[in-house]
């Protein structure tokens, strides 16, 4: 590569290699950049040299009238021995800085500063000549670069069918790879793409194929499918790069700190894999500034944008437009049986991961409405772990993400949702009230990088000639996801914010003050610092000072009511902000559950008579209740996972057990969790046993009446304090039951002994919630 400033005396920067003939492939979008590139070779060609020069199809958006290929396919038939350089105009240099984040005076008035307007550009060659350079790119022979052609075609799919369409595409992609070098890797931008997938062999088999395989027109299936790549692919602009990450920083900061906390040194690590390996990123997702607070870490620390898979409900001018030009790539919701939309995203796909694009997506697909991490979804990891499998790059390394907030925004939508409200859908007035709700103060964000997961280390290639076996391949996606999960959920530190709200939720329907809480607080952080759990900062809450300031912060966002004016200064939840809170309690409940379900087991196998006996089928049978709420490891590991839980509290357990003295180990557990986190959770499988028990057993039952009857059910048991928990009445929890009752058989219709398995159903969330009555007895006895 070489840099070439466009009027420097006294330097020949010409190609390498005199004795051959030379020919430029130039890339010019316009009239003057022509004539620079022509000055160039005219002021620093040698002597008696002889070259050529052939106009690429110009790459930039303000492109000259598309040229043929006809006089490249000339040049490249005069002889093996032809030096190809690539050569164009590069703008916008700022020699000295190692970063420009244009203005938006930029975009008003100049636009992009790598691609200036014609008039900008005589303005800058002008006055400004240092801004402006000639570039080349790495040059080969014609004999050289047809070797590689013959090659890709056997080992690539994709390479182009004809000589010259390749020739032209690599002189652009080279020119590309010239300019990033000098720029930097944050610029890294997928180009040429309908370009290189159209027109390659492989891709026009395929849709041939699609075509045979539906009964289809070809020259039809053809057509849809570039309308679909159209529709799909991102289109990153260098430009819109930085503009979008001042606009970024701009909106966060508008409710955040302006300091994102993340570790420098694991960002690191991870670019160093992205130079070896694609990249795939895995945020769990909280909020609307998820995707903002990554693209922010990205670009601060030098990283190229991710291809971030998202939802075509987002496609709404202006932000989709915007979204695109960053690096979004949007996917319709359903496609099931649209073969040619499938094949188009999978080629897509395969395309990013050659070409080692960074991907970002949610697994869960959709926000988390309950601070929980949702289940995942297989669809895109699916795809990525396919495309791996049949040979698309070497390697993909999946890099889990937790994004944790002290507060979010939109808690109050998560919580009117859960109480049955529909989702606001996405619209230019919807990204303006999200706009709106940043005026106030949320704290800080903190980014969390889990440990990364090669594909090479758990999966297979498909086996050449043979077909997969779906059944298999889709058991190792579930297994892949839940991983990912995992190492989500132990990455996701705990806040104070999340620490407090724990607290508070476990006091029943009392305000408390903050000395009171403080004690509260006292066992948690013990737990937290002796098993070394992740947290955002050293947890100060051993101060009632830091406790006071907890509780104010959400005081100022009406998740907690303060009562001023009294003898002394309490708190409680506010009216109808259980759910709210909840939400922050539930972000790190999953570093508790095992506790709270071992105390449950414990009372349960009380009576037993062989408690060690009775203990081990106790915790199978609330693993098995609990299953669609967390992630729990495989049976054995979940096994020692809760020896382990037990034995911190009582190192002597199993002793104890032994002898009968089950309630002993249970009165040892610091702190008590069962009725802070589990309560809600049964008391809703309560409503929703309860409201099927109702139901006329001979009839099959429809899941979302049933949730809607659950919920109007939920209001009347609350009303008659039949259920404690407030955010028991929760149409995510419901959903839950649900899934449970069906998986159970529940939902079908019957004879009468469909109804008795309902009100045995009944009886078993009415015995749990039981004991966890008794332990919260325990708890305020312990004080």
């Amino acid at each position: 590569m070489g840099l070439h400033a466009v009027d420097r005396p006294g330097e020949s920067p010409w190609p390498r290699g005199e004795a051959r003939r030379i020919c430029f492939l130039a890339d010019a979008s316009g009239a003057l950049e022509q004539r620079l590139v022509e000055g160039w070779i005219a002021r620093n060609r040698p002597a008696g040299s002889e070259c050529d020069v052939v106009w690429l199809p110009p790459s930039r958006r303000r492109a000259v009238q598309r040229r043929s290929l006809t006089s490249l396919q000339t040049a490249l038939a005069t002889g093996d021995d032809v030096l190809l350089v690539p050569v164009r105009v590069a703008w916008g240099l700022r020699r000295g800085r190692k970063k420009r984040v244009p203005s938006f005076l930029d975009l008003i008035t100049l636009g992009d500063p790598r691609d200036p307007n014609r008039l900008l550009q005589e303005i800058i060659v002008r006055f400004r000549p240092e801004q402006v350079a000639v570039l080349t790119g790495e040059s080969a022979t014609v004999g050289e670069v047809h070797r590689r052609w013959v090659a890709d075609r056997v080992h690539r799919p994709d390479a182009p069918t004809g000589f010259a369409e390749y020739v032209a595409l690599q002189g652009a992609l080279t020119l590309e790879v010239a300019e990033r070098r000098m720029r930097g890797n944050r610029y890294k931008v997928s180009r040429f793409v309908a370009e290189d997938l159209v027109g390659s062999a492989s891709f026009q088999a395929g849709l041939s194929e699609v075509a045979r395989r539906t009964g289809e027109d070809e020259a039809e299936v053809s057509i849809r499918a570039a309308k679909y790549l159209k529709e799909i692919a991102a289109s990153p602009s260098t430009f819109i790069i930085d503009l979008v990450a001042a606009l970024v920083r701009a909106i966060y900061t508008m409710g955040y700190e302006h300091r994102i906390r993340y570790d420098r040194d694991a960002l690191d690590r991870i670019a160093a894999l992205g130079q070896q390996h694609s990249l795939a990123f895995l945020p769990g997702h909280k909020s609307n500034m998820d995707h903002l607070a990554l693209t922010a870490v990205l670009y601060e620390n030098g990283m190229p944008p991710n291809h971030t898979a998202g939802g075509i409900n987002m496609n709404f001018f202006p932000v989709g437009p915007l979204l695109r030009r960053h690096g979004i790539f949007f996917i319709r919701r359903t496609f099931k049986d649209n073969e040619a939309y499938k094949f188009v995203l999978k080629r897509y796909v395969d395309y990013l991961l050659a070409r080692r694009f960074p991907l970002e997506w949610y697994l869960e697909g959709g926000r988390s409405r309950t601070g929980k991490l949702r289940e995942p979804r297989f669809g895109m990891l699916s795809y990525v772990a396919d495309s791996w499998r049949r040979g698309s790059c070497d390697d993909v390394v999946l890099v889990p993400i937790s994004i944790a907030y002290d507060q979010i925004q939109d808690v109050g939508a998560h919580a009117a949702e859960q109480r049955g409200a529909k989702k606001e859908r996405e619209s230019f007035t919807w990204m303006l009230k999200v706009l709106r709700s940043l005026r106030r103060r949320y704290g800080r964000i903190h980014v969390t990088f889990g440990e990364p997961l090669n594909l090479s280390e758990v999966l297979e290639r498909y086996p050449a000639g043979q077909e997969p076996d779906p059944e298999a391949s889709n058991l190792e996606i579930a297994k892949l996801a839940f991983e990912v999960s995992v190492r989500i959920n132990r990455a996701t530190p705990i806040t104070p914010i999340s620490l407090v709200t724990m607290a508070l939720l476990g006091t029943g329907e009392r305000a408390v003050t903050a000395e009171e809480t403080h004690a509260a607080l006292r066992d948690f952080i013990t737990f937290v610092e002796a098993r070394g759990l992740p947290v955002t900062e050293a947890l100060e809450l051993d101060d009632p000072a830091a406790v006071r300031a907890a509780l104010d912060a959400l005081v100022d966002h009406k998740v907690v009511t303060r009562w001023d004016g009294g003898t002394e200064t309490v708190y409680e939840v506010g009216p109808d902000q259980h759910l709210a809170a909840a939400y922050y309690r539930n972000t790190i409940v999953h570093f508790f559950t095992t506790g709270a379900i071992a105390e449950v087991a414990l009372l349960g196998c009380a009576d037993a008579e062989d408690p060690a006996e009775a203990f081990w089928p106790e915790v199978a049978e609330l693993r098995d209740f609990l299953k669609f709420e967390f992630f729990f490891a495989e049976k054995d590991e979940f096994r020692a996972e809760m020896s382990a839980e037990v034995a911190y509290h009582d190192p002597d357990w199993e002793q104890h057990l032994g002898r009968g003295d089950a309630v002993a180990v249970l009165r040892r557990f610091r702190p008590f969790t069962s009725h802070r986190i589990l309560r809600p959770i049964f008391e809703a499988y309560l409503l929703v046993a309860d409201a099927l028990v109702a139901r006329d057993f001979r009839m099959d039952v429809d899941p979302k009446r049933l949730s809607a009857d659950t919920l109007a059910l939920g209001g009347q048991y609350r009303a008659q304090r039949r259920i404690k928990s407030p955010e028991a009445v929760s149409t995510a929890l419901f959903d839950s039951a649900i899934r449970l009752a069906n998986n159970r058989g529940l939902l079908k219709g019957g004879d009468v002994e469909r109804l008795r398995e309902r009100e045995a159903f009944a009886a078993e969330m009415r015995a749990i919630v039981a004991r966890i009555d008794r332990i919260e007895e325990m708890a305020g006895e312990r004080g």
